[in-house]
């Protein structure tokens, strides 16, 4: 099925035209697509170290976790939208990015990563929360959540230039 031409949609559509054509709102989208990023990777690394074993004030994980993935979905929304917008002005470029492409699987690995935990180790939570180091699995969740974050922005950096 070949989908340039439903890209090629995409990309003529008024938003899309606009935010390749004018001087600004592509700096300005991903603008506040690299400051969601900085609050997605600060508000998940920060669990992702309580994970590791590295303590925070030692408030636990559950705390953690509660206090903080209501600011991450924000700030995640906020990367999709503006992602979109920004993916929607050069739909048929970024199809064909093969860089592109690693970030987006790197999205998902993220995403299988974090149900796996959620499904997993959090479930038992309660169990382990108040203890140093975490169980196996917890730490295995956060030293992936760390990479594969890291991998998605470095990738992501890489897409204007490759």
């Amino acid at each position: 099925m070949d989908i340039q031409p439903l890209l090629q949609t995409l990309q003529d559509t008024g938003t899309a035209t606009f935010i390749r054509e004018s001087g600004s709102a592509f700096p300005a989208l991903e603008s506040v697509h690299v400051i969601g990023i900085a609050l997605v990777f600060g508000t998940i690394g920060v669990v992702d170290l309580r994970l590791l074993g590295v303590a925070a004030h030692r408030r636990s994980a559950l705390r953690l976790i509660q206090e903080l993935l209501p600011y991450t979905w924000v700030a995640f929304a906020a990367c999709v939208i503006t992602g979109l917008l920004m993916f929607s002005a050069n739909a048929t470029t970024y199809a064909q990015n093969s860089v592109f492409w690693w970030k987006m699987g790197l999205l998902l690995l993220a995403g299988l990563n974090m149900g796996v935990f959620h499904l997993g180790a959090f479930r038992r939570i309660n169990d382990w929360d108040t203890t140093l180091p975490p169980p196996g699995p917890a730490r295995a969740a956060g030293f992936s959540s760390l990479a594969l974050w890291a991998g998605v922005i470095c990738l992501g950096r890489w897409i204007a230039f490759s």
